[in-house]
């Protein structure tokens, strides 16, 4: 993760779903959650352990003298956050569940802005699980979930054994240092009973991992590859992306690292990655690529050896220069076996280093039958003026959710003026003649329409919330039944869209969440329940989830 706060408003109301055939930031949304079944319809008053407000908690438990804690605006905002939460759940008690839905929405948008800053950020973090879990329950006992056509996304399967070790098969060690030696590669190689546990993991009940990942790499491979050659990064740092994301464009951490590359705010910025309100750049694949490489690079400039890099790039360059200047030792192992850097990083390499020996020698491990994802291939068009991607669906008769999925930055169902939008292979040319059509300033609402057979111009206006009269005025037509195959321009009044919900993967495990509660602010994406034996059945409309990382704060 390449170390961000969120300031954009997401909307809580969007389904969140986890394949169960996977696990997993910051841009329009990303999602995953761990339900548990609901067992009544009642308020779940029991996930919460305490009656106390967070204000009062971390009162009590600041020990100064009565009437001299002075609460911080994080602090102000939990409050804020607690009393909007129990009006949500006074509006869902009386089945007022569009106003409960909003009001949850807002409790969940002000604990995430309260983020930066709170006095007790452990007890934040638990006030935040606790307000989540809860929400889950009323979804799943009586809320129900608001639909979406925005795209799901998975929680990277690596993050639960990042702190794990395995055992290590003793037919293991010549061979791989056999394949060491035989193998060409420009990331150094090295091995030992870290990087051997590994290769037994992934050979053995990981193997379903490590396929699942390469399969997604397809999509991306030939564009990393080409960057990395460009910017003189080995292309076996390729594997960074599937450790930090699982090649998912719009994973978000619950730290708030974003992305593929999982770059926090300050750190995309430093590399060139742009937020706006309408984009992020940290979830653009291709823009992305190019800062991590930029930033792997100048971190093996920093430290003079790629794993180091490695490291750095997982718990901060911060976290890496203390613990060589603390040891005197500037080896990746040295570090590792001196308890000198974060415990996840001390798997982090291993890992990198296992899945690059095994793809290497992809007959050895039985993965030469591995059939990668086709490379994602599109147009690319350069935008006006504000433009719904509901009126680019129209005219490429392309659905929305693959609009979004083909352009993973937008944090809106519309592109802004100047944004270079993807749409797929071979639109790109219509699309722009057909664009001419609609008047600029009317692009992020109007819409056009295919009539069909049986269509009448009041089906036509109703379908779309137009009025009938302004259609046949725009189209100047001088009667109600439209011919079947002509094309009408509508000019629809849409409300725009709240920003797309950031699916993602989930949160770090207990082991190491009072870790990270000090080391980075929690990221807008919601926490998630950490019981994996939850996810074959869940179903959420919180949307914030986190999305499962690898990464620490990236000092």
């Amino acid at each position: 993760m390449a170390v961000f706060r969120s300031c954009l408003p997401y909307s809580i109301s969007f389904l969140l779903l986890i394949p169960t055939s996977s696990l997993f930031p910051q841009q329009p949304n990303l999602h995953i959650s761990f339900f548990a079944p609901a067992a009544s319809l009642s308020t779940p008053e029991s996930t919460e352990n305490s009656n106390e407000t967070y204000l009062n908690s971390v009162t009590r438990l600041d020990g100064k003298p009565a009437g001299s804690f002075r609460p911080t605006a994080s602090d102000l905002l939990v409050q804020q956050a607690e009393e909007k939460f129990q009006q949500g759940k006074k509006s869902y008690q009386v089945k007022a569940t569009e106003q409960a839905r909003q009001e949850f929405d807002q409790a969940v948008d002000l604990m995430l802005r309260a983020s930066d800053g709170p006095t007790d950020r452990q007890l934040y973090e638990s006030k935040l699980e606790q307000m989540v879990d809860a929400i889950h329950r009323m979804d799943l006992a009586g809320l129900g979930a608001a639909t979406s056509d925005l795209p799901e996304f998975e929680k990277t399967p690596l993050e639960d054994i990042l702190t794990l070790t395995f055992p290590v098969d003793p037919k293991l060690k010549s061979k791989v240092r056999d394949e060491v030696v035989a193998t060409a590669s420009q990331l150094p190689l090295a091995f030992n009973d870290a990087v051997l546990g590994y290769i037994n993991y992934f050979s053995g009940r990981g193997r379903r991992t490590m396929v699942a990942g390469l399969e997604r790499a397809g999509k991306y491979r030939p564009m990393i590859e080409r960057i990395f050659h460009e910017e003189g990064v080995p292309p076996e740092l390729i594997h960074l992306a599937q450790a930090e994301s699982g090649f998912l464009p719009r994973a978000v951490s619950n730290m708030a690292a974003t992305g593929m590359w999982q770059f926090m705010k300050f750190r995309g910025q430093e590399y060139g990655l742009k937020q706006t309100s309408f984009t992020d750049d940290r979830l653009d694949p291709e823009k992305a690529t190019r800062a991590a490489a930029r930033h792997l690079h100048d971190l093996y400039n920093q430290f003079g050896d790629w794993y180091l890099a490695i490291a750095a790039y997982n718990c901060g360059p911060g976290n890496v220069q203390k613990a060589v200047e603390r040891t005197g030792y500037a080896d990746f192992f040295e570090l590792r076996s001196r308890h000198a850097i974060p415990v996840e990083t001390t798997n982090y390499v291993p890992i990198i280093l296992a899945m690059t020996i095994m793809t290497k020698n992809a007959a050895e491990y039985g993965l030469t039958d591995v059939v990668p994802e086709s490379p994602i291939e599109y147009d690319t068009v350069d935008i006006s003026s504000a433009t719904h991607l509901a009126l680019i669906g129209d005219l490429t008769d392309t659905p929305v959710s693959q609009l979004t999925q083909l352009n993973p930055s937008l944090l809106r169902n519309i592109a802004p003026s100047g944004y270079s939008l993807h749409v797929p292979k071979g639109t790109g040319t219509t699309l722009m003649t057909a664009m001419q059509n609609i008047p600029e300033e009317r692009r992020a609402s109007w819409r056009m329409h295919r009539v069909e057979s049986g269509d009448t111009l009041a089906g036509i206006a109703k379908r779309y919330g137009a009025v009938q009269s302004s259609i046949a005025e725009v189209n100047k037509l001088a009667t109600d039944s439209p011919a079947a195959g002509d094309y009408l321009i509508i000019p629809a009044n849409f409300k725009e869209g709240s920003a797309a919900p950031l699916h993602v993967s989930g949160r770090h495990s207990s082991k190491n969440k009072h870790a990270a509660a000090h080391r980075a602010p929690v990221s807008r994406a919601h926490l998630t329940r950490r019981s994996q034996s939850r996810s074959n059945t869940r179903r959420a409309f919180v949307h914030h989830a986190s999305s499962g990382v690898l990464a620490l704060n990236r000092n």
